[in-house]
């Protein structure tokens, strides 16, 4: 026989030492140029990286691997590579960038950029822009459907949200929506899109097979980040004017409950099981952690000065890497005889040191 104890010992450690991985959210604090790096699983911020000034929008990269923030007042998008959180590029874009959406095989980087009415596209192969889109005036929020075909961006001046063509990186679409539009998010399935219209107090409901308007649910004052929990049963919304969350049941497209949260709330995201909403309070300096289950705040997290973090930043967390290959790992047949060679070898030990204590 060729297998060893060593072999037999690896596998153990390897079968113990593997985890799955735990999903981190990543917060632009926009009045002190930093990131958050916050661990759901304790709610604590493990890590805090520097990057430009004013970071309002921030995504992460489908595989957890790098986060994509958008400086407003650097006119750059830091990256971060999530393995050691810290800025190994930054990408030059238009003025003032504030959304940032990744498609989802990972391969490019949309950003918003309000300043001068037009997206950024980055190729994340090589963190260089590759493609520039005219869109409507003050473009803020913006998302990928799930297919990735398309890119929605609310349009803050004009009240609009115009679709990109992904394949072509041109507008193929433009459609009118309410007052001011900030935050922008798609269903899991693709079928609508949910637009948080700030200065009308409501939520746009576009059917993305049509891209017309097909419903307007009203909801609180200055509505911000829209996200939408991933069994797409329900939408939040996040409420600056009455800090609060706006909870939409997407069967009857009406507002079911509000959630007290910190002041001033701007970002919102869903955890990946959908079992927890994180709200970046901009008033507060703080971050809210709504139980789903429940619909209360369950926990405050302290984070820098003025959180925004508009889009999706939460991300999935990086798996380990996988085990080495271990050769000649034993049958089970050959488990039993490994144990047994074990058991006989105590026993014959038992036997040698009675032998040298009678004699």
């Amino acid at each position: 026989m060729h297998r060893t104890l060593a072999s037999v010992l690896t596998v153990f450690f390897l079968f113990t030492a593997s985890g799955f991985a735990q999903p981190f959210a990543y917060i632009t604090n926009s009045g002190d140029g930093t990131v958050s790096v916050i661990d759901v699983s304790t709610n604590t911020v493990v890590a805090t990286v520097a990057v430009g000034m004013g970071p309002l929008g921030v995504a992460v990269t489908p595989d957890g691997s790098f986060v994509y923030v958008a400086n407003a007042l650097s006119d750059n998008v830091s990256v971060i590579d999530t393995s050691t959180n810290m800025v190994v590029a930054t990408v030059a874009v238009g003025s003032f960038p504030r959304g940032v959406a990744v498609t989802p095989d990972g391969s490019f980087v949309y950003v918003s950029n309000f300043g001068s009415n037009n997206v950024s596209v980055i190729d994340t192969s090589t963190n260089t822009v590759t493609d520039t889109v005219p869109v409507g005036g003050g473009p803020r929020g913006l998302a990928v459907s799930p297919d990735g075909n398309f890119v929605y961006v609310a349009n803050f001046n004009p009240d609009d949200v115009s679709v990109i063509d992904t394949s072509t990186n041109t507008v193929v679409d433009t459609v009118g929506v309410g007052s001011s539009p900030e935050g922008i998010a798609v269903s899991p399935d693709g079928s609508f899109v949910y637009v948080a219209n700030a200065g009308s107090a409501s939520v746009s409901l576009i059917d993305a097979s049509t891209n017309m308007v097909v419903n307007t649910i009203p909801v609180g004052f200055a509505p911000q980040g829209v996200a939408v929990s991933p069994d797409g049963s329900f939408v939040y919304v996040a409420i600056a004017g009455s800090a609060s969350v706006s909870l939409i049941d997407t069967s009857t497209n009406m507002v079911v409950a509000d959630v007290p949260v910190g002041m001033i709330p701007l970002g919102i995201a869903v955890t990946p099981d959908g079992s927890f909403v994180y709200v970046t309070n901009s008033g507060s300096d703080d971050v809210s952690v709504i139980d789903t289950s429940t619909n209360t705040v369950i926990d405050t997290i302290v984070v820098g000065g003025a959180p925004f973090a508009f889009g999706l930043f939460i991300g999935p967390g990086l798996l380990p890497p996988p085990p080495p290959r271990v050769e000649n790992i034993p049958t089970l047949s050959e488990w039993g005889f490994i144990a047994m060679a074990g058991i006989l070898g105590i026993i014959a030990l038992v036997a040698i040191r009675r032998r040298k204590a009678s004699a």
